[in-house]
């Protein structure tokens, strides 16, 4: 995928992951976009490693990869940005 295929990748992901943990994690659409490219990318590295396939196609299984490597991006985010 081109650049600006993960850049979209990653909005809808991060768009998606925020939509499914909603908080006051204080970030704007650029870091959501962060968020979900990170995110795609450990979706698709945990994938690989599980044996569940990878990233590199826009389709259904790879949009739930990216969704969970954003969400489990998203999770850390939160705790360590969290006050005491």
């Amino acid at each position: 995928m081109g650049i600006l295929t993960w850049i979209i990748f990653g909005l809808i992901a991060g768009a998606i992951a925020k939509f499914i943990m909603p908080g006051n994690q204080g970030m704007g659409w650029i870091l959501t976009i962060i968020l979900g490219i990170v995110g795609a990318f450990v979706g698709g590295w945990i994938g690989t490693m599980l044996g569940w396939g990878t990233v590199n196609d826009f389709d259904i299984k790879s949009m739930f990869l990216a969704v969970l490597g954003a969400l489990l991006v998203l999770w850390i985010y939160g705790m360590a940005t969290r006050r005491a």
